[in-house]
Parts: structure tokens; sequence; C-alpha cells
């Protein structure tokens, strides 16, 4: 009973000091609102070094069709990505692209195998391969063309006694903020809280993913959270009413990638 009560009390401490506090920080929190859902393909692939380059040439080839997607407005956003920090069977590429409807998602991916691109020889090389299929409510972008960004993406899980609304909670008080004010400043260009929509894992499970433009970027997204986290503690004890920390991991890569 302690557990949940002090859970409680956390998240109920958190939203009050969040929306009835003086500032702008705060009048800016209590202005967060749920988008209508965007929804994002993502491919993953593991591939030997000696196909990294050809992997490279053939994302030149699928960017025809997403980049006419795009202009169409099937599309608001592509892009591929390179794995910086590497794990021993993880996805060494991915190549994503992001929608205002489900229908517009996979009819892309309809014509990715029309076009041949699904199954070209440096993709049949791949070790291991799977597809993601994510639906969010929060996110904003910058528009315009990125190449040589980079892509941070946070893994994380609620625990079993969060409550049902924890991922709108966490946006709406402490994400979204921090990162329109980023957003704002030019030190991202993108981000959004996804969860699966097409669930292959947990329905626990949900990912902060942070386009920067550049290493700085990484640096002032870093500064930004241990900032948010001091100037607000009770923003963390509300994190850890609600995430199961064991369960968290980070991935990072380089990107290129395209927003209207």
């Amino acid at each position: 009973m302690n557990k949940y009560l002090v859970g409680a009390l956390a998240v109920a401490s958190i939203a009050a000091s969040l929306t009835i506090g003086a500032g702008p920080a705060n009048a800016q929190a209590a202005e967060v609102k749920q988008k209508p859902p965007m929804y994002s393909y993502l491919a993953n692939w593991t591939l030997p070094r000696s196909q990294w380059a050809a992997m490279e040439k053939a994302a030149g080839n699928t960017e025809k069709v997403t980049a006419d997607a795009l202009a169409k407005g099937t599309l608001v956003g592509y892009g591929s990505d390179m794995t910086v920090v590497h794990t021993e069977d993880g996805p060494t590429h991915d190549e994503w692209w992001s929608s205002m409807s489900m229908a517009g998602v996979l009819a892309v991916l309809d014509e990715m195998y029309k076009s041949g691109n699904a199954v070209t020889p440096v993709l049949q090389a791949a070790t291991k391969h799977s597809d993601g299929i994510y639906v969010s409510r929060y996110y904003n972008w910058r528009p315009g063309t990125y190449t040589g960004a980079y892509t941070r993406v946070g893994i994380y899980k609620l625990k079993a006694d969060a409550p049902s609304d924890a991922v709108d909670l966490l946006s709406k008080s402490f994400i979204v903020p921090m990162l329109e004010k980023l957003l704002a400043d030019g030190a991202i260009v993108e981000y959004e809280v996804d969860v699966e929509s097409i669930h292959t894992e947990s329905p626990d499970m949900f990912f902060i993913d942070v386009i920067a433009r550049n290493a700085e970027g990484l640096d002032k997204l870093n500064t930004a959270l241990g900032e948010a986290i001091r100037s607000n503690p009770l923003a963390g004890q509300a994190y850890l009413s609600m995430v199961d920390s064991s369960a968290h991991h980070d991935a990072l890569m380089r990107t290129s990638a395209t927003y209207k």
C-alpha cells in the first residue's frame, strides 16, 4: 500500500507543480495536448561490415520512393540510420518513414515491394531483420533535410502498477516541455514519443526518439535533461514511480532525415 501511495503522491505532485506554478515553463507544460496520431514504419537490418557501403547506396534507391511520397503528401518524413553504438546481435542499419495514417505507411511499403527495393542483394545478405510500426501523439519537427545528424532513442518499460495514462502524463508534464525548448533553440530537429501500433514487444514499452542536428545537440540534450531533473525533483520521483529502470536502454545512430 505504501508503494502505491508514494507513486500516486509523486504523480499528483508533479502534475500540480507543472500546472499551477508561476513561470513560462509551467505555462508551456500546461498547454501540452495530444496531437493526431502519426504512424512510423521502421525496418531494422543487421549487416556484415562488408555490406555497409552497399547499404548506403541502396538507401539512395529507396529514397526515390519516399521522396515521391513526401511530395505527394503521403508521408511527412523519412530517413535512414547507421548504428553508432553497436550491440553483439543488434541492427546495424535501418530505414523508416512517417505518415499521418496507417494507410500512408503501408502504401509506401507496398511501393517498396513493387519497386524491388525490399529484396535487393544487400538486404538478402542481412543476418537479421525486423520491422516495427509505431504511433505517436506527442511529436514535432523542423522542416528540412538533415545529413550527419544523430538520433538517440530511449527505450523504456512501464511498471505493472503504473497508471494507464502514464505515457501521457510523463509526456505532458516533463518530456515535451523539455524537448520543445531544445527544438526552438535548434539543438534538435525532431522528437516523438512512440508506442507500438503493432505489438511485437511488451505493451508496456514506450520510446523517446530525438534527432539532434549534430553531436553538440546531443550534449545540449544531456544538459537539458540534467537541468530539468535538478529544477524539478518531483519529475524524477514520478518517473521512478512509473518506469522500470532496470529495463531501460538506449540506441544511438547517425541519421539522414527529411521532414515536410
